[in-house]
């Protein structure tokens, strides 16, 4: 773990519902997400992420636009995605979109890679899900290509070859920050050590130190390679209000909206609440008051030693005016009180 870990936001664009309970346009929710990333700016957050969809229940399917439009009216929080959808997108154009945000934003850009943990891009931009493996991976042998900034040739099965081809615009730096996002498998950790791309690990459910095997698979494979040891990231849920029982109370109804609909598209049982509290109390759900959030955050960087850690801080339709104080609070509050714990 670095001296000073980084402490930031993801979200996904949730659409939500303003406070008569009535869902809000995209249009709307995006612009709630602007002003979200620029108080996290104000109040010291390292870190925004925003994520791809392309289903009815997320606003954002563009991060780079929006990040674009936040890089504008913030100056110091990096920005960056959570995940962009490498397997349905043109490694070259997802490249110059960030080099160009990177420029726009005075070197502040990231990307996380990912194959995304829904599908509706691939019929959207005419793949075939029969190729979800190897689409990622011709892909991201690509990027990390391009990530070195020089003339680029390669061939692949999916696009056209390249000879001696340059890529701009380049980065002022020479190196575009990129982070690969993992969901749990040791092929997945592996391959980020591979391409030399640290991984983000993505934990949305069960006890954080469930992941340790895979972080020190982390560390074994890059001595095994002989390289230098990565970065390591951590997402996971969370919601902070001024005491336990209000962040549960408001939490809850949007948690369980959420996680139901999911849940009815890939044959999971309805949550019940007991499970949601055992999620917060022994999970991976970092809901409660500023303290008791900074207690977890503060317990799971010493179990994992990561060097960043972001929380999701959106989850299904919850209102505006919550998410706000919820990334006030984490930037007045939770944040100091992590530093201070883990000293």
């Amino acid at each position: 773990m670095s001296q000073q870990i980084e402490l930031g936001l993801d979200t996904f664009g949730d659409v939500t519902v303003d406070n008569k309970g009535e869902r809000e346009s995209d249009a709307q929710v995006i612009r709630n997400v602007i002003a979200q990333a620029v108080l996290a700016d104000q109040v010291g957050i390292d870190f925004i992420g925003l994520g791809e969809h392309h289903r009815d229940d997320y606003a954002i399917s563009s991060p780079d636009m929006v990040l674009a439009a936040i890089a504008g009216q913030t100056e110091r929080i990096r920005l960056g995605t959570a995940v962009t959808v490498l397997s349905s997108d043109d490694p070259i154009r997802v490249f110059q979109r960030f080099s160009t945000l990177d420029a726009a934003s005075n070197g502040r850009a990231e990307v996380i890679l990912g194959r995304g943990s829904f599908t509706e891009s691939f019929p959207l931009f005419g793949f075939d899900l029969a190729d979800y493996e190897t689409l990622f991976n011709e892909k991201l042998d690509l990027f990390v290509e391009l990530l070195k900034e020089k003339p680029v040739t390669w061939s692949g099965s999916y696009r056209a070859p390249l000879v001696d081809m340059d890529v701009f615009p380049k980065t002022e730096s020479g190196r575009l920050t990129a982070w690969i996002g993992v969901g749990g498998s040791p092929e997945s950790v592996v391959r980020s050590v591979r391409t030399g791309i640290p991984m983000m690990l993505a934990i949305i459910g069960g006890d954080p130190g469930r992941f340790l095997p895979y972080v020190e698979l982390y560390g074994r494979a890059s001595e095994q390679l002989g390289l230098p040891r990565m970065p390591l990231g951590v997402h996971s849920p969370g919601h902070i209000a001024a005491t336990d029982a209000e962040a549960r109370e408001q939490l809850w109804p949007h948690f369980r909206k959420n996680r139901n609909r999911i849940g009815a598209e890939r044959g999971w049982p309805p949550v019940t609440e007991a499970e949601y509290v055992n999620e917060i109390e022994h999970g991976s759900l970092y809901a409660g008051s500023p303290e008791t959030v900074a207690r977890k955050i503060a317990a799971t960087v010493q179990t994992l030693g990561p060097d960043r850690f972001d929380l999701k801080y959106s989850n299904g339709p919850m209102p505006h005016d919550q998410l706000m104080t919820s990334i006030e609070l984490y930037g007045t509050q939770v944040i100091p009180m992590v530093r201070e714990m883990l000293g």
